[in-house]
């Protein structure tokens, strides 16, 4: 599992960071993310990958394959 801390990122950097994980090979990636649009672009940069998005709580974000 890979955790990533991208609050204080603006979008798309958040879901740059979870594609560069999933593409890497990571299984698991739970990212923390505080920019509102956050939600939507970590949800399509996991569906390109075959993975999908779950969302903890909010802010905090976990992908899986």
């Amino acid at each position: 599992m890979i955790r990533i801390d991208a609050r204080g990122m603006r979008c798309p950097w958040p879901a740059i960071r979870l594609a560069r994980a999933l593409r890497d090979g990571a299984t698991v990636v739970e990212i923390e993310a505080d920019d509102p649009k956050a939600g939507g672009e970590l949800a399509s940069a996991a569906a390109a990958v075959g993975a999908r998005l779950a969302v903890v709580s909010e802010g905090q974000f976990r992908a899986e394959r």
